[in-house]
């Protein structure tokens, strides 16, 4: 019997931490993956700062099911030594949240530097573990780890990194949902829910694009995490996260409205694979 729960990107609901226990509540989602508060990213949070978040949080029942940092989202030029220290701060700030999970990326401009993005990561990992923090690399467009032969690169010879899978993202490195899904399905330890139409961009709600979210959900054998990241308007940070900028096939009045929509999307794909919802865990 296989367990599936969700998470989501809360900063996509609203800025204020208020709004987004609002949405996530709304949605019956009790997991967050804490990127930003206020279009502040949680990389910039103070000490103090995040361990009032994780009260407020932990007060209103939503958990922090990952931090999704900005880490490897830099030149791979950057001066190695002194970026430790934004590992280790991110690390610090896990455990705050009382999680042991951090998404990360693998550098920008590192198509010939593959020694370097195998050095760099395989010493995050490292640094990780003093946290008994677990750091899990999502594919992204312009970072070395973009399309499928250079993550299966990493998965080989990064030992201690896990990995997260957006299908939308390898779609919009021209890499085919039926080719990753094959390649990552069982390899992957959670999954990003975010869809796209190939061939225009435009980015739509679970199942009205090209990942083939709908396989994805029909492959499930295991207990997983879902992580909603739908990208379905424009939200504070997202120049801080996304070079590229985004393609909205449809209009939203609002961040709530949005992510109902997207929630709303994901959970009728979850139903009809024959999964049971239990408020926010779906059970088959």
């Amino acid at each position: 019997m296989a367990k599936i729960t969700l998470a989501a990107f809360s900063d996509e609901i609203a800025d204020s931490l208020k709004g987004q226990i609002e949405g996530l509540k709304r949605n019956d989602i009790y997991l967050t993956e804490l990127r930003s508060i206020q279009g502040k990213g949680v990389e910039k949070f103070s000490e103090q700062e995040s361990k009032e978040y994780a009260t407020t949080l932990k007060n209103e029942g939503i958990g922090v099911w990952a931090i999704g940092s900005p880490l490897g989202k830099v030149d791979i030029s950057v001066d190695f030594e002194q970026y430790k220290d934004s590992v280790k701060k991110i690390c610090e700030t896990a455990l705050i949240f009382g999680t042991d999970k951090v998404r990360v990326f693998s550098f920008f401009n590192a198509l010939n530097d593959r020694e370097k993005v195998m050095d760099y990561l395989g010493k995050m990992v490292e640094i990780s573990k003093n946290y008994g923090v677990i750091l899990y690399h999502e594919n992204e467009k312009g970072i070395y780890g973009e399309t499928a032969d250079r993550v299966l690169d990493i998965m080989n010879n990064v030992k201690g990194l896990k990995f997260v899978y957006d299908p939308a993202n390898y779609l919009q490195a021209d890499e085919p949902s039926q080719k990753t899904i094959e390649l990552f399905h069982k390899k992957t330890d959670y999954f990003h829910i975010k869809d796209v139409i190939m061939g225009t961009g435009e980015l739509v709600p679970a199942g009205c694009g090209d990942g083939d979210v709908n396989e994805i959900i029909r492959r499930i054998d295991r207990d997983v995490t879902l992580t909603l990241e739908p990208h379905l308007a424009v939200f504070a940070c997202l120049e801080d996260i996304d070079r590229y900028g985004i393609k909205l096939k449809f209009k939203f009045t609002s961040g709530n409205e949005s992510f109902d929509c997207a929630a709303d999307s994901l959970k009728k794909l979850l139903l009809q694979n024959g999964y049971c919802d239990n408020g926010g865990i779906f059970i088959k």
